[in-house]
């Protein structure tokens, strides 16, 4: 394994950056309340069908992951296909690897007795967001190698209309759509067996698994193409309307097609990847207009040191969360005794805000000083 440490920052896009940046930072909110039974519903996935705010956020980084993807495939052209090859095939397996280890990481726990055991490798999570990432990464980056990003975009798309067939024909008669007897449940359990899946209200369900991540594939290629589009077609101002005219079609064929396939963050369906890619291109677009016409630059790079080293902070947001959850002070978790001892005191629910952004401002302070000494991490 290695991690490639940069000195000097190569040129970048500021609205990707801050795009990347945003995304970030909103996942570490999502992920890290004081509480999660006292967060603001905004804060909270949809149950089932149906969308909120924090179901934009994953779609949103593999939106980002396509757009970075522009300057690894411009890198492509200077390489041998074996070396190209084994670039991709070498992230992909250090990222997925990495969200293995994660789930997996401190490697032991506390039992009933107050001891420390270990963790099964039998119980471990398999799939998950880092993995998700890394296999949308590299079916992406084979599919624009070897066919081009239209063909590419072409394939993907393709891919959203076979992952419904697929709901369709495989799930159980009436339920393909529901949390049990749906396609996605079956091939993960038939794979991996269901204690390697996430548990949802006692179901194995993984919302990451092998299947749900076809349609995902769309979100990186369809950033891929967004973020291309800005560069070959510059920032001007029929190319922000363009983009904005494909978000807005996009965001109406998402709604019609949530009437015969509904919208669901935890399948991954077909009509959540049209809508989430939508919003992205109107968001996209709106951070080019503030930044690039109307020089607002003086909150840019807030969002820019998440932007810069986006895996690295997110992976260091994770694991001490983890860290802070195994330590324990007379029996509690330092995760509860800081939130209960410092932010619920004002407030269940604003308490566990709170709580979310100090944890947020924290990697922040480590993405800043990486920064500031011309560190950027390449996982």
């Amino acid at each position: 394994m290695s991690i490639t440490l940069q000195t000097t920052a190569t040129q970048r896009f500021t609205a990707l950056d801050v795009f990347r940046g945003i995304t970030v930072c909103f996942m570490i909110i999502v992920n890290t309340p004081g509480n999660g039974d006292t967060s603001y519903s905004p804060l909270h996935h949809a149950s089932w069908h149906g969308f909120t705010p924090t179901d934009l956020v994953f779609p949103s980084f593999l939106f980002a992951v396509g757009n970075a993807l522009i300057f690894a495939t411009a890198r492509f052209q200077q390489l041998t296909q074996a070396q190209v090859l084994g670039k991709i095939f070498k992230r992909t397996l250090l990222i997925f690897l990495l969200g293995y280890l994660m789930y997996w990481f401190p490697f032991v726990h506390w039992n009933e007795t107050g001891q420390l055991a270990a963790n099964p490798f039998e119980n471990t999570r398999v799939f998950g967001v880092l993995q998700r990432i890394a296999l949308c990464y590299a079916a992406a980056s084979l599919l624009i190698y070897y066919t081009g990003w239209k063909r590419a975009l072409l394939i993907s798309v393709a891919g959203l209309f076979a992952y419904w067939a697929l709901l369709f024909i495989f799930g159980d008669t009436g339920s393909q759509y529901l949390l049990e007897g749906n396609a996605v449940s079956k091939l993960d359990v038939w794979l991996l067996g269901p204690n390697h899946l996430y548990l949802k209200q006692g179901t194995p369900f993984d919302p990451e698994g092998l299947l749900s991540t076809l349609p995902a594939i769309a979100n990186v290629t369809a950033g891929y193409a967004a973020g291309y589009f800005l560069q070959q077609k510059g920032r001007s101002y029929e190319t922000l309307a363009k983009l904005l005219i494909v978000g807005c079609v996009l965001l109406a064929v998402a709604y019609a097609w949530d009437l015969v396939f509904p919208i669901n963050k935890k399948l991954w369906t077909s009509s959540f990847v049209v809508l989430t890619v939508a919003i992205d291109c109107i968001l996209l677009a709106l951070l080019v207009y503030v930044i690039d016409f109307r020089r607002s630059t003086q909150w840019n790079y807030f969002f820019q040191v998440f932007g810069k080293n986006p895996l690295f902070i997110y992976l260091l947001s994770e694991v001490l969360a983890i860290l802070l959850s195994f330590f324990r002070v007379n029996g509690q978790s330092m995760y509860g005794v800081i939130y209960q001892t410092v932010f619920q005191p004002v407030g269940d629910y604003l308490g566990s805000f709170l709580f979310a952004v100090a944890f947020m401002l924290l990697c922040w302070v480590a993405g800043y000083i990486l920064d500031k000494r011309k560190i950027y991490i390449r996982v």
